[in-house]
C-alpha cells in the first residue's frame, strides 16, 4: 500500500518504520525555529511538517511511543488520535507531559507513532429496546477486578 505525503517544511522528516515488524511508523517533531518545552501536567501541539492523503476506507491512528512514556511520562493526549482519509492538513501531535519534570521537544525528535488501519462506517438504526445480555448495562469495572 502506498500513501502519498508532502513535506511542508524544509528539513521535515517523513514517517518511517524502524523495523520490519513495526506496526507503527515514527513521527518526528518539526521545530526548525525553537525547541518546545512542555511543563509537567501540560500539553502542546507539536507539528510534524508533513501532510498526507490516506485512501478512502483507511485512517491513521496517532499513538504514544512507549519509550517516551516509560522514561519521561510523555504520552499522546487524545490517544489514539485519528487522522481521517479526507484530511489534508499538517499532521500534528498533542503531547501531554505526565512526568514530574518539564519535557523538551527538539527538532527531529521521534514523538509518536502512527498506525494505518482500515475502518467501516456504520448505519445507526433507532429502536425502542435492545437485546438483553448477561452483562446488561454494567460498565466501568462491572466485570470484576
Amino acid at each position: 500500500m502506498e500513501i502519498k505525503f508532502q513535506l511542508l517544511v524544509p528539513g521535515a522528516k517523513a514517517p518511517v518504520y524502524q523495523t520490519e515488524g513495526s506496526a507503527g511508523c515514527d513521527l518526528s517533531a518539526c521545530l526548525p525555529l525553537a525547541d518546545v518545552v512542555i511543563p509537567s501536567g501540560e500539553y502542546r501541539k507539536i507539528p510534524t511538517g508533513f501532510a498526507m492523503a490516506l485512501p478512502q476506507g483507511y485512517e491513521a491512528q496517532v499513538r504514544p511511543r512507549s519509550g517516551l512514556a516509560a522514561r519521561n511520562g510523555v504520552t499522546v493526549l487524545n490517544s489514539p488520535g485519528t487522522i481521517d482519509s479526507d484530511y489534508r492538513g499538517e499532521v500534528c501531535v498533542l503531547l501531554l507531559n505526565m512526568g514530574k519534570e518539564p519535557f523538551v521537544v527538539h527538532n527531529g525528535d521521534r514523538i509518536a507513532q502512527m498506525v494505518i488501519a482500515t475502518y467501516q462506517r456504520a448505519s445507526f438504526v433507532a429502536c425502542s429496546s435492545l437485546e438483553t445480555t448477561d452483562r446488561g448495562a454494567g460498565g466501568f469495572g462491572s466485570t470484576g477486578v
